[in-house]
């Protein structure tokens, strides 16, 4: 039987031909010299490229470390991620993307935290080459706004890049929400969590999976997913127009006998002020539908993912995470199952 690994490495993949060679080098690299047992754990997320080909190339030259999840399709990136912690074998489980915008020479140092006490140890972003200014503004102003806003605190200018404790990982796994916000829900377990800064790396080959829509998605997930204030938008904004409305009416009533001339007379002001409230009236029926389709998801019950195949993992009835549909492989494609 095969001695399970001291760290698990979970890197989620869609559309990285060219990339995971170099991923698998700099981390073998790394962890060699770091004298831990590891494994990487490449979920393939739907990729139309030579990304699982390349994947199991490696698997068939390292096929005790490297272990594949294929997706029956594209299940997005924060589902691919909780599909490598739900079969990390790992006493610690590090979070990072394929693309080598994240260092995997960081990883020693959040072992090294790890190894002090902490369960949580989260890469901060100290500087972002490549990205425009743009998109880092949006970035920590949603990190800042998500504070505010939420019960919970994110550490501010992370990513998913992180290490988590093995109770961190199996706390997080009982969270079978699909929306899901990892960075998010790993600050919402708890636990003694630190961070540690790098400089986040611009991207060399391919191209950005995080378009403008997806970061908004994203955003929205975690803002609905960890708060009620949305929802409670429309209460305080009724109660200010509810006061501007009873100061007002004085004002008018005043200035109507105060003066022969019409006042506020017409359609138009009469127009231009109903199609404001029917403006704010329709933000705030999609706001509400925003949390009524999260339930739907939920209720429905359907799994977070579906799984092609495996290669590498031991896809065993007592592995299968809740709501998840097992694969048919054959023996061949778990040879660690013994």
């Amino acid at each position: 039987m095969t001695q399970k690994p001291m760290v698990s490495i979970v890197a989620p993949v869609h559309n990285e031909e060219g990339n995971l060679f170099r991923l698998y080098e700099r981390l073998s690299k790394v962890m060699d010299e770091s004298g831990e047992t590891w494994e990487l754990v490449m979920i393939n997320d739907g990729s139309r490229d030579n990304s699982l080909a390349e994947m199991m190339q490696l698997h068939h030259q390292d096929p005790q470390r490297v272990r594949i999840i294929n997706f029956a399709r594209n299940f997005g990136h924060q589902t691919a991620v909780t599909a490598g912690m739900d079969f990390a074998l790992g006493q610690a489980v590090v979070l990072i993307d394929a693309d080598l915008q994240d260092p995997p020479e960081l990883i020693p140092q959040l072992v090294e935290k790890w190894r002090e006490g902490y369960h949580v140890v989260y890469a901060v972003r100290a500087k972002r080459e490549g990205e425009s200014a743009f998109k880092v503004w949006t970035a920590k102003l949603f990190y800042r706004l998500t504070n505010k806003i939420t019960n919970i605190d994110i550490p501010l200018d992370t990513g998913d890049f992180r290490l988590m404790d093995r109770r961190v990982v199996n706390a997080v796994n009982q969270m079978r929400e699909h929306n899901r916000f990892i960075r998010g829900m790993t600050s919402w377990v708890g636990f003694q969590q630190t961070g540690v800064e790098y400089v986040r790396a611009r991207r060399e080959i391919g191209e950005t999976k995080y378009t403008l829509r997806k970061m908004m998605r994203l955003a929205l997930d975690g803002i609905t997913g960890f708060s009620y204030f949305p929802l409670q938008v429309a209460i305080y904004f009724s109660f200010a127009l509810a006061v501007l409305a009873v100061l007002a009416l004085p004002v008018i009533v005043v200035l109507r006998l105060a003066t022969t001339e019409a006042f506020l007379e017409g359609q138009a002001t009469t127009l231009s002020v109903v199609l404001i409230l029917s403006a704010f009236q329709f933000l705030f029926f999609f706001i509400m539908g925003q949390y009524i389709a999260r339930i739907y998801d939920e209720v429905r019950g359907r799994p977070l993912y579906v799984v092609a195949d495996t290669y590498g993992i031991p896809f065993s009835a007592g592995r299968v995470p809740p709501r998840v549909i097992p694969p048919i492989v054959s023996a061949e494609d778990v040879p660690d199952a013994e």
